[in-house]
């Protein structure tokens, strides 16, 4: 009975991380879905190609469910799955996500959360594992990169949230105003420490 509440709750979980990441790329232009946003390169696109391709592999490949579609082997990451390519349009990555998320969610459905499943990429002697864990682990990863697509999303144009039900109109001058109280108490504090 708890086993089925706690991978119901994790797999509820899951599937909002996934769409609030997905929703983070609604109304943007081809190239503010694409371009790097950060001094490593992180972009919004490249997040959900890179979440949709963890999924890839974890709920496949870990419990012997691979994927249907080619994935490069884990051992030859050359961060490819984390932005795309010229030829790969939105839509393809879009459509690829959900693909990977029919996949997971068939495997999560389908084995029970003790089920157990070997990740190679893991250190020993943790490569041997099941199903909670890898749910964690995958809902983790999630979770951290919908957090990046949010910041990278505030600052392309200032749309904060995690669903679009929920978005507030943007109040720029509150915005300012409570940045600027930050500020000053940042280095009012500041002062203060240094004495």
């Amino acid at each position: 009975m708890i086993d089925e509440f706690a991978k119901d709750n994790l797999h509820v979980r899951l599937r909002r991380d996934r769409d609030a990441l997905l929703w983070k790329l609604d109304g943007l232009s081809a190239y503010d879905a694409r371009r790097p946003l950060t001094a490593t390169g992180t972009n919004l696109l490249g997040l959900v190609k890179h979440v949709a391709t963890v999924e890839a592999r974890y709920f496949g490949e870990v419990f012997d469910r691979p994927f249907p579609e080619p994935l490069s082997r884990w051992e030859d990451h050359d961060g490819s799955d984390q932005w795309a390519a010229e030829d790969e349009t939105r839509d393809q990555i879009i459509e690829f996500c959900r693909r990977t998320w029919d996949h997971a969610d068939a495997t999560i459905n389908e084995l029970p959360l003790d089920a157990p499943g070997h990740v190679p990429w893991w250190p020993q002697p943790h490569r041997s594992t099941n199903l909670f864990a890898v749910l964690v682990h995958v809902l983790g990863e999630s979770n951290r990169h919908a957090g990046h697509a949010d910041i990278l999303r505030e600052g392309i144009d200032g749309r904060t949230g995690v669903r679009a039900e929920h978005e507030q109109p943007i109040d720029e001058e509150a915005r300012a105003a409570y940045r600027a109280k930050i500020e000053r108490v940042a280095r009012a504090a500041t002062r203060i420490e240094a004495h």
